[in-house]
């Protein structure tokens, strides 16, 4: 495969192959050589978040990547699409008119890698000891809408909701919704560490040091029962400080794959690359980076200093001088390409205006220059989030009406927990999607115990709005719904949406199923990947 860059087209938010992978689909079979996947991030034990691989606690899409290799779910993403299909699971589905009550029938013969069966028990287990442990830092919000699990049999178990969910069976899909073993993960605690025992398609052996883990290899498990094709025996994940780092051990051969964390410099050099033994291929993306904002603190308290920065952003430079194009503006926490997307900010603010800004905060008695720090984690995001940074803080500081520093944490658990804790008055943040639905760029923002911890609140997002779409099994019908929560949270800015990324997988060219890698809510699906022979 010479060609160097392969653009997938876009059909209603959806990823199309248009491109056979090159030499055989088998993968490396009978002992070959294991697929070697880099990523440009950490995955740490920290004091404040000890349990990094432990689904209760889990929530960013690395640790997520390895959780969908070894844990199964009910239900997952399919190769494409956005619709649920059986993994655990051999059948599912709503059982009344109301989607309140989910029932799913297991596979027969499931077990854990240990030997150990697993039951429809085992899946009760699951949920409520997510629910029983409720970790704030974790996804548990995805699944605090079940009431209770019951069992009917050994392979039978009804989901109870509080109130109409038509989301959820995605969020079934999830890694929130993994099954583990009872005996060996405590029922009303964090299992701490990096080991993962579960019933997926891979067991894992993970090296660490530092409290950081350094290696990850998944192996194929010959027990496994689900519904995945398995198209190699070995993926090795190693881990990297940056990534050029990891774009000079994909040149040199040392890994195989390498997706996310990719500046705008490399993938320009990639694009252009006259090694043809290097391919890269562009896809849809439904990642987007945003600003979050202390809604309490008293820097940013008042709504029209929020309003002024909404004014005075330029996402189109975010876009051009920091990122060179590898994404879009972005006037929504809702992207383009899901059902319900408005450009409410847009709509709203129109182009930046420095005149606007301070128009807005002369009417609301607020004394310019506005003081305050924007944080930002400096090793999770990608090398190009420093300079994003500090684009932001120059546009704010060059208009008069602020008095910006910035602030960059190299730790991102640190970072999570400081940010949860309001230790800042405004912090950058990115956001890939849960489940690929308009829901989930908005729902996990609002309301108590969100994922932020943000102190905002907005009753009729919460109690009308957000209940009312999830009545709709027909997601089109929720769009109304949606567009009114974006035009809310363009109005009162505890957020403020900046762009949305495409989505890029650079691999060697004797490596198959590339097409394959990521599903529609970008998650690495590292089975997909077989080792052909380059043409």
């Amino acid at each position: 495969m010479n060609r160097k860059t392969l653009v997938l087209p876009v059909v209603a938010g959806l990823i199309t192959p248009v491109l056979a992978a090159c030499g055989s689909s088998d993968g490396a079979g009978d002992g070959g050589a294991p697929i070697v996947v880099g990523v440009a991030s950490q995955i740490e034990a920290t004091k404040a978040a000890p349990a990094p691989l432990d689904p209760a606690q889990a929530y960013d899409v690395d640790a997520w990547n390895m959780l969908r290799g070894t844990l199964q779910t009910l239900m997952r993403l399919p190769r494409t699409g956005t619709a649920p299909v059986p993994e655990a699971a051999e059948s599912c589905g709503f059982v009344d008119t109301q989607n309140e009550q989910y029932r799913c029938t297991l596979r027969k013969g499931l077990k854990f890698s240990n030997g150990h069966a697993l039951t429809a028990q085992d899946v009760k287990f699951s949920i409520d000891r997510m629910l029983r442990i409720n970790n704030t830092s974790g996804p548990v919000s995805l699944l605090d809408d079940i009431d209770k699990v019951e069992t009917l049999s050994g392979t039978e178990v009804v989901f109870h909701l509080k109130k109409p969910d038509a989301t959820f069976p995605q969020k079934l899909a999830t890694p929130a919704a993994a099954i583990v073993d009872p005996e060996v993960y405590p029922k009303d605690h964090l299992y701490t560490g990096f080991d993962l025992m579960g019933s997926g398609p891979y067991t894992l052996k993970a090296e660490h040091s530092g409290g950081r883990i350094t290696q990850a290899v998944f192996t194929k498990n010959p027990d496994y029962k689900g519904g995945i094709t398995v198209r190699n025996d070995k993926v090795e994940m190693r881990f990297f400080d940056d990534s050029e780092l990891m774009e000079k051990a994909l040149g040199k051969g040392d890994i195989d794959v390498m997706n996310r964390g990719l500046s705008p410099d490399q993938i320009k050099g990639l694009q252009n690359a006259r090694d043809k033994h290097l391919t890269l291929q562009e896809m849809p993306g439904q990642e987007i980076r945003y600003l979050a904002f202390n809604t309490k603190d008293s820097k940013v308290s008042n709504k029209a200093v929020r309003q002024a920065i909404a004014q005075i952003v330029d996402r189109s430079q975010l876009v051009r001088d920091v990122y060179s194009y590898t994404g879009d503006p972005l006037y929504s926490i809702v992207p383009t390409g899901l059902t319900g997307h408005t450009n409410s900010f847009f709509n709203k603010y129109g182009d930046p205006s420095v005149a606007a800004a301070r128009k807005t905060l002369q009417q609301a008695n607020i004394t310019t220059p506005v003081k305050f720090t924007l944080a930002f984690t400096t090793n999770h995001y990608g090398s190009s989030t420093a300079k994003e940074i500090r684009t932001l803080q120059k546009q704010l500081n060059d208009s008069g009406l602020f008095d910006v520093a910035i602030k960059g944490v190299d730790s991102w658990q640190q970072y999570r927990a400081d940010s949860r804790a309001g230790k800042f008055s405004a912090y950058g943040m990115g956001w890939f999607a849960d489940i690929p639905d308009a829901d989930n760029y908005i729902a996990p923002f609002i309301g108590k115990g969100n994922f932020l911890n943000t102190p905002y609140r907005n009753a009729k997002i919460e109690s009308q709005l957000i209940p009312a779409t999830r009545q709709e099994t027909d997601r089109n019908a929720a769009a109304a719904g949606f567009k009114q929560a974006q035009d809310i949270l363009a109005e009162d800015v505890p957020m403020l949406p900046l762009w949305q990324g495409k989505t890029y997988v650079a691999a060697r060219d004797d490596v198959t199923g590339v097409e394959w890698a990521l599903n529609s809510s970008s998650a690495l699906q590292i089975w997909e990947l077989g080792r052909g022979v380059a043409d």
